[in-house]
């Protein structure tokens, strides 16, 4: 025993130096990934903008930031935001609360409807509810009312969006914060209002301050929906980046609008961070089993009964309307008109956009796990600048206009070696950009959760990084690894705003043949669009329900 621990003192040095060169490896190829495919473009674009006449032109910032039109819309683009986001957690609260509190039957299963449409791409999101509230939509055909081309058309879509951000961000501390407290307050002579704010609601204010940045960096960042539902009169900055780029070819103002978007969410997600930590250091946890019971009294089936009403009407009804108007046509018209090619919208039959978008999801998946794997697993040896400079590497692509990413694909891999502009891996390449932050985002969580003196005694008993990570690492976080490529393949099937520029004629995605039907006029081409989004609302769905069968375990709990 004695002349064993010589050998393990030796090892120990050589195991640490292991594992700091294992770090620098798990790094070098997310680093090399987002420099090439995310720096580069958006750097190339900024300066094509910026850059003219033998120097910088920083003066446009300020000449662009004087427009009339553009202060109009930074102030839509937040004002819109704080309205959407005050009115989701105004309709999604007690959704909330029934679902952490309450216990019923078909609970699983309308957890899983309340989450279906945070999957969608917003292409599908702004379909259906031009179906609901556009023209020949099914208010149009009972009052005669239109709400498409108003600003009340996107804050609904945008609740529709969000209001599972809000039940899993403030249900899930709901459901796991401890009864007895408020219980307390009550016994004491509080009312049950007065127990509820004095007592619940400290708790949940981070969780509920959390939910309220994240819905606020979606609608701040809002493109799909605001330009199917908005009209010319609405633009948020990322429509206007898109506006400016491929309609107007004014990449100085791209340009400009771009920084400011990336400086704005960019603050954003540092409120967001601050507030997650906070959220994380005040959980005082009880098992989600015991908080949730039966409905008891009349207040709370009717807050039961009003929420289920609600989701009803926001939620189900949109997607139902859909998928009516997808089938208005006899003999299923509308989906038999995708198998044909018409000549002008596509080069090929739409219904190849289905295949496409498969093949593509697929492939920004792998990519994606790829390399949001080995950078949850360098994240996880929490140690120097380095790390935490790819931690926060890896959140740019959400503070970045998809719209900018994707035309920078265009500008800036256009020359060997380089030269992607003909290449299908193109697609693929910009839809994972957006998936690797969900991908590290999923497994980071477990990866710190495994004890980390399971490591170091592989190590000193001369395992490599490689048998490390599969004998210790895999198999506990396999699960998350699938729910990871889950969230992955969701996210790269909707992808929209980069997509819209690189997707070819002769290979569209789904979300970009939704668009370019919507754009064309005739009965027709709107059936089809409505057709194609319903397919892609099928195959995200299908996704999802396959995801949550992967999240829960025999306890349903992840």
């Amino acid at each position: 025993m004695d002349l064993a621990r010589p050998q393990v003192a030796e090892g120990a040095p050589r195991a640490a130096r292991r594992r700091n060169a294992a770090r620098l490896g798990l790094m070098a190829l997310p680093v090399a990934f987002f420099a090439v495919f995310f720096a580069y473009p958006v750097s190339a674009i900024v300066a094509r903008g910026l850059h003219g006449d033998g120097g910088w032109r920083f003066g446009r910032i300020v000449d662009v930031a004087a427009r009339p039109d553009i202060r109009h819309v930074l102030w839509f683009t937040t004002w819109q935001a704080l309205a959407s986001t005050a009115l989701t957690l105004l309709v999604a609260l007690p959704g909330a609360y029934v679902l952490a509190r309450l216990d019923f039957p078909g609970k699983q299963v309308l957890r899983a409807v309340v989450t279906v449409p945070f999957v969608l791409p917003t292409v599908v999101v702004g379909t259906a509810f031009l179906a609901l509230v556009g023209r020949g939509g099914l208010l149009d055909e009972l009052w005669g009312v239109r709400l498409d081309t108003t600003v009340w058309a996107i804050l609904l879509a945008h609740v529709f969006f969000n209001y599972a951000v809000v039940v899993r961000t403030v249900g899930g501390l709901w459901s796991q914060l401890d009864p007895r407290q408020e219980e307390a307050a009550r016994m004491l002579g509080a009312s049950r209002l007065a127990a509820w704010r004095r007592v619940t609601l400290p708790a949940l204010a981070p969780a509920v301050a959390a939910a309220a940045l994240m819905v606020f960096l979606f609608t701040f960042t809002s493109f799909g929906v605001v330009q199917i539902l908005g009209g010319p009169a609405f633009s948020t900055l990322e429509v206007e980046i898109y506006r400016q780029t491929s309609e107007i070819f004014d990449l100085g103002t791209a340009a400009v609008l771009t920084l400011v978007q990336f400086a704005a969410v960019g603050a954003i997600l540092a409120v967001h961070a601050a507030t997650v930590r906070r959220r994380e250091s005040a959980l005082r946890l009880v098992s989600a089993r015991t908080t949730a019971r039966r409905p008891r009294g009349a207040g709370q089936w009717a807050m039961l009964t009003g929420v289920l009403a609600s989701i009803a009407v926001l939620l189900v009804l949109p997607l139902a309307v859909l998928v009516q108007r997808s089938l208005d046509a006899p003999d299923l018209g509308y989906y038999r008109a995708l198998a044909h090619d018409d000549g002008g919208t596509f080069l090929v039959a739409p219904i190849t956009a289905v295949g496409n978008s498969l093949e593509y999801a697929l492939a920004a998946t792998a990519i994606a796990v790829l390399i949001g794997a080995l950078a949850a697993a360098a994240l996880t040896r929490r140690a120097g600048r380095l790390v935490r400079g790819l931690d926060a590497l890896l959140m740019l692509p959400l503070g970045v206009s998809a719209v900018t990413v994707g035309f920078g694909f265009l500008i800036a891999l256009d020359e060997p070696p380089l030269d992607l502009r003909s290449s299908w891996i193109l697609v693929p390449l910009a839809q994972a950009l957006v998936g690797v932050p969900f991908v590290v985002r999923t497994m980071l969580p477990v990866l710190r959760a495994v004890d980390g003196r399971l490591r170091e005694a592989a190590a000193v008993l001369g395992a490599s990084p490689w048998r490390v990570w599969r004998e210790v690492d895999l198999p506990m976080v396999r699960r998350a690894l699938l729910i990871a490529a889950g969230f992955a393949f969701a996210v790269s099937l909707g992808e929209f705003g980069a997509t819209v520029f690189i997707a070819r004629p002769d290979n569209p995605t789904l979300p970009v043949a939704v668009a370019r039907l919507l754009g064309r006029a005739g009965d027709l081409n709107y059936g089809q669009a409505m057709a194609l989004s319903t397919i892609l609302m099928v195959v995200c769905a299908v996704a999802l329900l396959l995801l949550e069968r992967v999240r829960t375990d025999r306890t349903g709990e992840f």
